[in-house]
């Protein structure tokens, strides 16, 4: 029998290897006590030495606790000491948690990137760009957060002239979550200044975990601008 395909807009039920999560149907927030989608909280375990360890494709084994996907409220369940009562063990979180959570959501971001890449869903490239927004190909705009200017107000024109021709005038979001020189290391030779995601499953992989690090960094909602998108620094 082949596997599954991939599914990118629900990813993690809340169980793994077929088994509920710790027999808990509802996820919750340990922090705010408010319940949630998996998309929107972050699983977490306590790893072989104790230390409390980001699950981000809910498949580790063990009892889980869960996390607004926000920096600021993971930041407070490690100051508030929440993580040692939720998972029922010595589990220590130290403050270089919330900043190694978002190492991990920019490397799952990278890697994405370069699948969508790889399936022909992703271009870089100001014209690229350009032609692929103008045509409605793009689900997203990327730009590096020093882009220049002039590249990035080119885009937005694009962005919003295409908006005209959508029935309801939405201008497709714009993300700018990483300097040129953060895209280098996270994405090596396949860097970019300017890019777009383009439709199909891998493109809305890329476009889903944007949101989900522009979230986690507290970040203005992808709005109608290419400043939209830049992370609280």
């Amino acid at each position: 029998m082949p596997p599954a395909p991939l599914r990118f807009a629900s990813a993690g039920t809340g169980t793994y290897m077929g088994k509920k999560d710790d027999g808990v149907n509802e996820r919750m927030c340990i922090v705010t006590r408010e319940s949630g989608e998996a998309d929107d909280l972050i699983r977490f375990v306590a790893g072989p030495d104790g230390s409390v360890v980001a699950d981000l494709k809910r498949q580790l084994p063990g009892r889980g606790c869960w996390v607004k996907a926000e920096r600021a409220i993971v930041d407070k369940a490690v100051a508030r000491k929440l993580f040692a009562r939720a998972l029922r063990a010595d589990a220590k979180a130290g403050p270089e948690l919330g900043a190694e959570v978002d190492r991990l959501l920019a490397a799952q971001l990278g890697g994405m990137m370069n699948m969508a890449r790889k399936a022909g869903q992703f271009v870089t490239g100001s014209t690229k760009v350009d032609q692929a927004v103008r045509s409605l190909a793009a689900l997203a705009v990327f730009h590096a957060a020093d882009a220049a200017a002039d590249g990035v107000r080119k885009i937005d024109q694009a962005r919003k002239a295409a908006s005209f021709l959508t029935d309801d005038e939405t201008e497709i979001p714009s993300f700018r979550l990483f300097s040129e020189g953060e895209l280098e290391e996270l994405l090596g030779q396949n860097a970019f200044i300017h890019a777009a995601a383009l439709a199909g499953q891998a493109g809305e992989g890329v476009v889903k975990r944007a949101i989900m690090l522009e979230k986690y960094r507290g970040g203005a909602r992808v709005g109608a601008h290419g400043g939209a998108g830049q992370p609280n620094q």
